[in-house]
């Protein structure tokens, strides 16, 4: 059965995109969330994929990905996801044995940046690059959907202030 194995964490520095690799720009939706378990649509370079990924059991997740027609995926990922469609630059740093990944996301969630890096066992030794900072894989908040969600607040809270601020009396 497919397994990821990931951790996550904050970046220090900038000096992490001096060893990009490569870069891509990734839309996701999300089709489902229930109980730790999500079904997402992710559109890249013209493809799609469908990912299911099981609850967390400490670092380790099912998850099965499938590509799908471009144009299932442009569908799915416009007019099926509830919620918001994420847009995030993935930009691609090898370092050591490991390929890592930093998630610079636009819009909603502009100013969020994150480093990812996938392991072949919980176990595995990992050698941090000077860039990551705290590591916040357990960290709730530091979970998408609940990105999303503080994001959606602040958002509605500005709004609330600005028109209390500017209604006449």
């Amino acid at each position: 059965m497919p397994k990821e194995i990931e951790r996550k964490f904050l970046l220090a520095n900038d000096s992490w995109r001096e060893a990009v690799s490569r870069s891509i720009r990734l839309r996701d939706g999300i089709l489902a969330f229930y109980d730790g378990r999500k079904i997402r649509i992710r559109f890249y370079n013209e493809k799609a994929t469908l990912t299911v990924k099981g609850p967390r059991r400490g670092l380790v997740r099912d998850e099965f990905e499938y590509e799908i027609p471009a144009s299932d995926g442009l569908i799915l990922l416009e007019q099926h996801c509830k919620g918001d469609v994420l847009e995030k630059t993935r930009h691609h740093i090898i370092f050591g044995e490991r390929e890592w990944v930093v998630d610079e996301y636009h819009g909603l969630l502009e100013g969020v940046i994150l480093a990812e890096v996938e392991l072949p066992s919980e176990e595995a030794c990992l050698v941090l690059p000077d860039w990551v900072a705290k590591e916040v894989t357990q960290l709730e908040k530091y979970r998408k959907v609940n990105l999303v969600k503080a994001r959606k607040r602040k958002v509605a809270d500005a709004v609330r202030r600005a028109g209390k601020v500017h209604q006449p009396k």
